[in-house]
This record gives structure tokens, C-alpha cells and sequence, in this order.
């Protein structure tokens, strides 16, 4: 089955974006003839994604820095738009660093001699809230720094950035930190955040996006002293193109990988083309606003994206899998092939509230997904396919008092209940419904044995739209288990005739 978005054409060019799902709030190092990528995760576990690229366009997911969120008694169950924020990874002293934010807790650190692990256990090194989108900076004399931007929704206010200096392993400040950079000096500056630091040619240099998250854009500040003054350019912006906010991501060679808000599919990954100009500063894309095409940075790479079906081979879920809090030992149970799930009892039936939703990010603009679910457990149970975010929907099975039905519900307001999408139809208590969930343009059509609905897909807490398999329980229950088969994706075209997409 087709992949449902490759960025690149084959023909030695490549399209934008270069990762069509929500890996938010992207940063980048080279080692080598490797790039590695991470990205915000906020409240999915494992958190910190970890990709490997050979030439900026192609992406192998290989595998997530953050196997669990701390403190752990605090991520028992999902907070949505709480977690990990925007990272910075780097390497230095031959290790990689992961540094990054929980909002409400303070500025952690994690390191690797492999990108692919083990990464220590997150190291709490600044407490405090508020503090978000920290990035290391080692200079050439041994010294460390720290620059970090402030989220007013946990502190009352931002639009600066505040600097340390550190000790050389980033265990702890060497002073209290001082005003880098206030954006409210810059005119028409507002939302200044999402730092990233660098040294080159002679020149400190700290690329940080303001504006906002869907309209902003991205400036690159210069000073000759690391923490002198910064004079600032705006590098990058809309201008008339279609890619709204670019800009938050990394700068690397001769390249800068930033990303684009697009609701329901979150936070996708562009590539632009960096230029030295005439004067010193950056040109970023097309004079200052975004490429949609390009040619490769380098040539040769096989054409790959991260995956999105799964087989479960021996039961187990793939990487692109993720929970909205952290996992408790018996959610998942041994199944020779395809996915077994627990029926876990839970005191609310709101599958946002439920933590044992196993998800993944929307995978392209337009996608099939397919399955079979069984489920064998008591009364009150149900099983299925969600497409969750503020709001969701799902189809799936539920056994009811009187029997066994297939079920299509939606909880289509932020804070509001589940109700029928389509009239229960029931079905024999040993079925295995397949469904089918086609997404295109945000748009969720649900199939399952001849029943049809249509959903109308919501970005989450910072996030986008989860595509997810469930199994819950009513409290108080007995638990049993759902079965599910091989989850297969792939790329759907644009329809033309009338029919569902």
C-alpha cells in the first residue's frame, strides 16, 4: 500500500511539506552525514520523537528520547496541551542532548551516545513554570549557556528571552539568568518564543519565531558577544503564499526545517533553502517567504516516510503509536497476531479523558485506514476506531444489555456528550466488524458493514487530530479484550464522481 504523503518526486526535487503529520516544534543537528530530528510531543507517551534523515527530505522514525512523562503521578491521565513543548537537540562531547520544557514544571535535560538509545532518565535542571523552548549553546572557550522563552498562560507574561550561563554538562545555572532579548523593544514584536542558538562565521546568532502559532514568522538576531545585543531581521514570512505561521524550527547548513499549523493535521515540517545574503543576514526560501518545490539538499537517498499501517507483528504496536498519558502494565495483551486490548474500566465513558487510547498522528492530507475489531467482554464494554481531539468521533462495537451492536458516536462540542452518529445496528456477538475511516481535507468519513458517517476532524491540546484504537469498559465491570487485525494505510486520491472520499 502506498505511503499517504512522500515529499519526495523522484526526479531530484521535493515537495512541501516534507512530513505532512504533527511532528510540532521541530529541531535538527547533522553528525556526520546523518540528520536527526526532534519534535514536541506534549502529552503522548513516549514522548520526544527521535528521526534520521541522510538528506533533510526523507524521514525514518527510529524510535523516542522520553519512554515516560514526569513526574509520573501527574501524567496518570491525559492533560491535554500539557508535557513536553518545544526541545532543542544537539551534540556536543560526543553525546546528543535533548533539552525541553514541561510548562508547569520547569526546563529538563536527556542525553544519548545513540540518537536510537537508551536516553537517561530527564534530569530536572531550571524548576519553575512557565518556562518553555530552552536551547543549549556551547561556545568555543568551554563555556555553556541556556536561552529559554515564557508562556504567559503559566507565568502572566512573555515575549523574551531569558539567559544562563550553565555548567559544560547543563546540570545547573552558574548565575540567576538575564533579559536577552525583550521583544517588546522590537517594533510590531509580539509572542517572541521558541529560540534556537548558534555560533558561525564569527557572529551569535539566535533564530526565534513571534506572532503566534498559525500567523506568525520567523526572525534571525546577531550579535558578536553571546550575551550582547541582539539585532533582529525577520527572515521569513507568509507574503502571498499559502503556508500560513512559518516558521519555529532549525537551521542547519544551508537549510531551514520549520513547521506550518494546519489544524486538524497539527503542526507538518517544511524545508526551505537558506542563502547568505549580500549583507550577512539569512535569505530564507523565495526572498523571504516559503518554497513549495525545491531541489534536493542532497541526492541519492531511497524515498521513505514514517510509518503510519502496522502489521503488530507479534502483538506489538510500531513506533508511530502513542497513549495520552502514561501506560499501565495490562493494557496490552499477548495476541500471536494482530493487537489485543484490554476492555480497562474507566469512571468516565469520554474517550478524551481515557487514557488507554492508542494513537498516532494523522498520517497525510488524504488517507484510508482499515481494521477488524472483535470484542469479547461483558455488558457495557466497547471497542473501535476514534478520530479524537477537542472533539471526536468513533466507530466500533458495543455490547449493550440486549445484545451486541455496531455503534457510531461523536462527542462534536469541547465539552460536550457522546451521542449517536447513525441509529446502533446490531450485529452477532462474535463479529469482527471491519471498518474503514478515509480522511481528506480534514474531513473523517466512517464505514463499517454498510453503516456511513461523516466527522468533521478538530486539532487537540496543542496537537492535531489523533487517529486511535480503543477499548474501555464501564466501572465496575469485569474487564475482557478486543482483538484488532493488521492496521492498514494508504494514500487516497482526490474523488471526482460524488462518492465518500
Amino acid at each position: 500500500m502506498t505511503a499517504p504523503w512522500t515529499a519526495d518526486t523522484g526526479d531530484g526535487s521535493y515537495r512541501n511539506p516534507v512530513l505532512y503529520a504533527d511532528w510540532s516544534d521541530p529541531d535538527v543537528v547533522r553528525v556526520g552525514r546523518d540528520f536527526y530530528l526532534t519534535a514536541s510531543s506534549f502529552n503522548r507517551v513516549p514522548g520526544l520523537p527521535v528521526l534520521h534523515s541522510v538528506d533533510l527530505v526523507n524521514w525514518q522514525l527510529i524510535g523516542h528520547a522520553l519512554q515516560r512523562l514526569v513526574p509520573e503521578a501527574v501524567y496518570a491521565t491525559p492533560r491535554p496541551g500539557c508535557g513536553v513543548w518545544a526541545p532543542a537537540l544537539r551534540h556536543h562531547a560526543g553525546r546528543f542532548w535533548i533539552v525541553y520544557p514541561d510548562p508547569d514544571h520547569g526546563i529538563y535535560v536527556t542525553t544519548a551516545t545513540d540518537p536510537r538509545g537508551p536516553w537517561t532518565a530527564p534530569r530536572l535542571v531550571l524548576a519553575g513554570r512557565g518556562l518553555i523552548d530552552p536551547c543549549p549553546l556551547w561556545d568555543d572557550d568551554g563555556n555553556a549557556y541556556l536561552v529559554h522563552a515564557w508562556a504567559r498562560s503559566r507565568c502572566g507574561f512573555n515575549n523574551r528571552l531569558t539567559a544562563y550561563r550553565m555548567t559544560a554538562d547543563l546540570t545547573r545555572p552558574l548565575d540567576n539568568g538575564m533579559v536577552l532579548v525583550d521583544g517588546a523593544a522590537i517594533p510590531g514584536c509580539y509572542t517572541l518564543e521558541g529560540p534556537k542558538w548558534y555560533r558561525r562565521d564569527g557572529w551569535y546568532w539566535i533564530f526565534a519565531p513571534a506572532g503566534g502559532v498559525a500567523d506568525g514568522w520567523q526572525y534571525a538576531m546577531r550579535s558578536r558577544s553571546v550575551l550582547g545585543r541582539y539585532e533582529p531581521r525577520i527572515v521569513l514570512a507568509q507574503g502571498n503564499t499559502e503556508i500560513n505561521g512559518p516558521h519555529q524550527g532549525a537551521w542547519v547548513d544551508d537549510w531551514f526545517v520549520h513547521f506550518q499549523d494546519l489544524g486538524p493535521y497539527g503542526r507538518v515540517v517544511h524545508l526551505q533553502p537558506v542563502r547568505m545574503g549580500g549583507d550577512g543576514w539569512p535569505v530564507i526560501g523565495r526572498h523571504g517567504s516559503p518554497v513549495t518545490h525545491h531541489r534536493k539538499p542532497l541526492q541519492g537517498a531511497p524515498i521513505c516516510a514514517p510509518p503510519s499501517g502496522d502489521p503488530f507483528a507479534g502483538g506489538v504496536p510500531g513506533p508511530q503509536w502513542t497513549w495520552p498519558a502514561n501506560p499501565q502494565t495490562g493494557w496490552l495483551l499477548d495476541r500471536a497476531g494482530g493487537l489485543r486490548m484490554a476492555c480497562v474500566p474507566w469512571p468516565s465513558g469520554d474517550l478524551r479523558a481515557v487514557p488507554n487510547v492508542l494513537g498516532q498522528r494523522l498520517p497525510g492530507p488524504r488517507f484510508r485506514a482499515e481494521t477488524s475489531v472483535r470484542l469479547a467482554a461483558p455488558a457495557g464494554s466497547r471497542a473501535g476506531v476514534v478520530v479524537r481531539g477537542k472533539t471526536y468521533a468513533w466507530i466500533g462495537l458495543e455490547h449493550r444489555a440486549g445484545g451486541t451492536v455496531l455503534a457510531c458516536r461523536s462527542a462534536d462540542e469541547p465539552d460536550g456528550p457522546e451521542y449517536d452518529l447513525v441509529p446502533p445496528q446490531p450485529v452477532p456477538g462474535d463479529a469482527a466488524l471491519r471498518i474503514a475511516v478515509t480522511v481528506a481535507d480534514g474531513i473523517v468519513h466512517f464505514a463499517a458493514d454498510g453503516v456511513e458517517a461523516t466527522f468533521a476532524a478538530a486539532p487537540g491540546g496543542w496537537i492535531g487530530a489523533t487517529l486511535g484504537l480503543f477499548a474501555t469498559a464501564r466501572a465496575g465491570t469485569a474487564a475482557g479484550h478486543a482483538d484488532f487485525d493488521p492496521f492498514r494505510v494508504a494514500a487516497r486520491q482526490p474523488s471526482h464522481s460524488g462518492e465518500a472520499p
